[in-house]
């Protein structure tokens, strides 16, 4: 029997994605590492950038451009704080959908000091007038702005001071070739392993003043889908469960009661996963469904599909992408406890 009630899906607790309120990203900020070293996972990530930003330090220079990617919720934007941190470097935050003029960016750039570093988040959401001028930041350490119009326009080139640029991106494939080449180090988050994962919950329950005990930190781990922003929340809403219901010490059955009570299942699946898996199971034969086909049939939206809840049942193996379409794997079948067919 499904133990999910796949008819509410307001809120999603394991959408490593969604809006937090103030005072949730007040104590995630507080979850976060510091330091490099307290970084944990990601090792494919950390010893080159390690190498470059020691090197960087030894020629006393800013460390070269880097772009940071992979799916939301594993570290980009800590890894982005971690660098300027580790440079002695002033970091200025912004995003590419707020950046709408050429003079916004100029603005930024102008009051960049020596070293210091501009974070763009979403940068492959940047318009194309505003990545045109980039470049010139970025390779030259200066900025062409035009003046006038038609006949009488001129250009005026401005001197900057040299920095580094953090792009930070969800989708690659949305950044164009002249952009990503002008990037030093390019980066892919992946996944992490629920060692990892473990470890995070451990440390961050440590910063909580939260007891766990009898292997707790497993059960969460298991149901966080590989994604320490998932993991920390899912920490806060069994640690409120231990609080109010128990003595506060959370266990390895408290954190199952809790877990069970959020509709996270022991795959770390939750309401809307279980419909998109029943959509293709029973309305589409098991598939193989093309992408806008499911998203219509759940009534979300293409691109959420495919960015925040494809990706994790890619992972867990329980869908299949085929070059027809989505298809639901013999082991989507016996998680949902649905009949599998004789082909």
């Amino acid at each position: 029997m499904n133990p999910i009630n796949t008819s509410q899906h307001t809120e999603r607790i394991v959408n490593p994605d969604q809006e937090e309120k103030e005072e949730e990203k007040k104590i995630e900020r507080t979850l976060r590492p510091k330091t490099l070293e307290g970084f944990i996972g990601q090792q494919h990530i950390k010893e080159p950038l390690d190498i470059a930003m020691q090197a960087a330090e030894k020629r006393k220079e800013p460390i070269e451009h880097v772009l940071l990617y992979g799916n939301p919720g594993l570290g980009k934007t800590t890894l982005a704080h971690i660098i300027a941190k580790e440079m002695d470097a002033h970091i200025r935050i912004t995003a590419g959908p707020a950046l709408e003029r050429v003079g916004d960016l100029a603005a930024i750039l102008s009051n960049l000091e020596y070293g210091d570093v501009l974070f763009i988040d979403e940068i492959h959401r940047m318009n194309k007038t505003i990545e045109e001028v980039l470049y010139s930041a970025m390779e030259d350490f200066a900025l062409d702005i035009i003046v006038g119009k038609g006949p009488t326009a001129r250009t005026l080139r401005m001197s900057l001071e040299p920095f580094t640029l953090i792009g930070a991106t969800t989708k690659m494939n949305l950044i164009s070739g002249p952009l990503r080449d002008r990037f030093g180090h390019v980066f892919h988050f992946k996944f992490y392993e629920n060692s990892h994962i473990e470890t995070i919950i451990k440390t961050n329950a440590l910063i909580l003043n939260t007891p766990l005990e009898g292997g707790a930190e497993e059960t969460i781990a298991h149901r966080s889908r590989k994604t320490p922003r998932v993991a920390n929340r899912l920490l806060r809403r069994v640690r409120d469960h231990a609080d109010v219901r128990h003595n506060g010490t959370i266990t390895k059955d408290i954190a199952h009661e809790a877990l069970t009570t959020l509709q996270v299942d022991t795959e770390g699946l939750d309401a809307v996963d279980y419909l998109i898996l029943e959509t293709i199971i029973e309305k589409f034969q098991g598939g193989p469904v093309g992408l806008s086909t499911i998203a219509a049939a759940v009534a979300e939206d293409m691109d959420t599909l495919e960015t925040i809840y494809e990706p994790y049942l890619l992972q867990t193996g329980m869908l299949e992408r085929t070059p027809r379409g989505r298809k639901a794997t013999l082991l989507a079948y016996t998680h949902l406890n649905k009949q599998v067919p004789n082909d």
